[in-house]
């Protein structure tokens, strides 16, 4: 039976259309999702949106539509967009969804019957945008410390969750499970910033709008975000009702998560997931943000474009290849589209295009395409198959520690070293002595299963990329399991016609 893997991005908040952001953290989870199910993991993979509050219920007003018909549009958008990038989820939960609501409902029922809901009054400081409550000391400049907008007083009869009786439990958790937030810088704001100075208790409905899951027992009342948003990840599974996918899949293995809603993962999620009696998940990891010129992604600062629009200019695998290589896993990151082109002609269409198009057409040159598995090595030889042979444990190591973009580095470092022993071997040369032609054949060997290797470890993050190639070269020696000895590129096998993976971007 196949161990499983259970991985979620946020589901996001459609109030508008998505930009490059969102698609820098659903990549990383799809190429993690990959590169489970490469290994061998029964991975369930979930995105969705968070249709619900007073935000969405203002824009619908505003364009004179139903909320469900204003964020409708922009959920078909999204999936059209996941489908551009090639995302390869499981599940697309959105909040809207009828056995969501009708889960959500009898969750937040068990959590007041038991205790842990109860009616109050709330008097407070909320931002509209963040849906988020405030207390004058976290504001900053008198102003949303989340947004930096403005911020109003608000009062309104409430229901509540007994957040603060959560506290020492949620503590020790930390302290018993040192990776169950990531970065560990994470880990130490939400201790020193929210917890440390005192857990207050949670408002959890609303009745100044009515764009939400009905309270059941109590209709003036709408679910407010976090009981409804983050109940997401078990209503998917069933959660109250059917357990045959909780039982098989929670708790969650990770939590994505943009570093700005990590609190609600790390305090709310686990007090609630305490409260319902259920395994807190085994890790949220907390990101950075994905920035256009250092600020923040939107179309009121102008540097929104869709993200399509780099899609269909550069190619699916050359966005993918970017936003996954271009910055450190936890850390922002800038994106710009010179970097794109940059990291596209050096990388994909230098180091990775033109080895794999060089070495498949000098094995049709001077072999008719025909593989020779001749074993005539050389030290310069050996250095190459124990680096390609070291390989997959490297890049495992990478990943089981989510440094994804040091991954791929360690794929294309190999790469370098391919187009680097082309040039101390100088097939061309040998070519020229009938007498060197089982040392050709050997060199042009270690290269072909240098490549394939390469392109089976480089499938979770340039999955088109990596098919193309291993069909330029016919073998059917595709496996993950087929990289765990060096040799196993069949010999006279007949390789394809040699085809360009990327073509360089000129730039005026």
């Amino acid at each position: 039976m196949k161990e499983k893997f259970y991985i979620t991005t946020p589901i996001y908040y459609p109030s508008a259309n998505f930009h490059i952001g969102h698609c820098y953290t659903t990549v990383i989870a799809d190429a993690i999702a990959r590169y489970k199910r490469l290994t061998g993991y029964d991975v369930f993979f979930q995105t969705g949106t968070d249709e619900h509050g007073e935000k969405i219920e203002k824009k619908a007003k505003e364009a004179n539509i139903t909320p469900k018909e204003y964020v409708d549009k922009i959920i078909e958008d999204a999936k059209d967009l996941w489908k551009s990038l090639n995302i390869s989820y499981d599940y697309f939960i959105r909040t809207t969804d009828t056995n969501h609501e009708r889960r959500v409902q009898k969750i937040f029922k068990q959590l007041y019957e038991q205790g842990d809901i109860y009616k109050g009054k709330y008097t407070g400081l909320y931002c509209v945008p963040c849906e988020s409550f405030w207390t004058e000391s976290q504001l900053v400049d008198g102003k949303c410390p989340d947004c930096g907008r403005d911020i109003k007083l608000v009062s309104e009869e409430a229901y509540f969750f007994k957040l603060s009786k959560y506290q020492d439990k949620l503590v020790k958790y930390y302290e018993e499970h040192p990776d169950f937030i990531l970065p560990i810088s994470r880990k130490n704001e939400m201790l020193n910033n929210f917890i440390n100075p005192g857990l207050e208790d949670l408002c959890v409905s609303r009745t100044s709008f009515t764009w939400g899951i009905p309270v059941d027992f109590d209709s003036k009342h709408v679910v407010y975000v976090w009981v409804d948003a983050l109940s997401n990840y078990i209503t998917s599974l069933g959660y109250p009702e059917n357990n045959e996918l909780m039982e098989k899949y929670w708790p969650a293995d990770l939590h994505l998560v943009g570093k700005e809603i990590v609190r609600f993962h790390v305090i709310i999620w686990p007090c609630i997931l305490m409260a319902l009696g259920l395994p807190l998940p085994h890790q949220v990891f907390g990101h950075g943000w994905l920035k256009i010129d250092g600020g923040k992604i939107s179309k009121s600062l102008g540097n929104y474009q869709d993200p399509r629009e780099y899609i269909n200019a550069y190619g699916i695998d050359a966005v993918r290849y970017y936003v996954l290589r271009e910055v450190p896993f936890g850390s922002d990151g800038n994106f710009s589209v010179e970097a794109l082109i940059s990291r596209t002609n050096s990388d994909l269409a230098n180091t990775l295009g033109n080895l794999v198009n060089r070495t498949i057409s000098m094995e049709h040159k001077y072999f008719n395409g025909l593989v020779k598995k001749e074993s005539i090595n050389e030290e310069i030889d050996n250095e190459l198959i124990a680096s390609v042979s070291n390989l997959k444990n490297i890049v495992e190591e990478k990943m089981n520690g989510l440094k994804v973009n040091e991954a791929i580095e360690e794929i294309m470092e190999v790469l370098r070293k391919c187009n680097k022993y082309i040039d101390e071997t100088t097939p061309w040369l040998l070519a020229k002595d009938e007498t060197k032609k089982d040392r050709l054949a050997s060199v042009l060997y270690n290269l072909l299963e240098t490549i394939r290797i390469c392109a089976i470890l480089l499938n979770p993050f340039i999955p088109d990329t990596s098919n193309k190639i291993l069909e330029q070269l016919n073998t059917k020696e595709t496996s993950y399991s087929s990289i765990n000895e060096f040799g196993k590129l069949e010999d006279n096998l007949k390789l394809n016609e040699p085809k360009i993976l990327f073509n360089r971007i000129e730039t005026n």
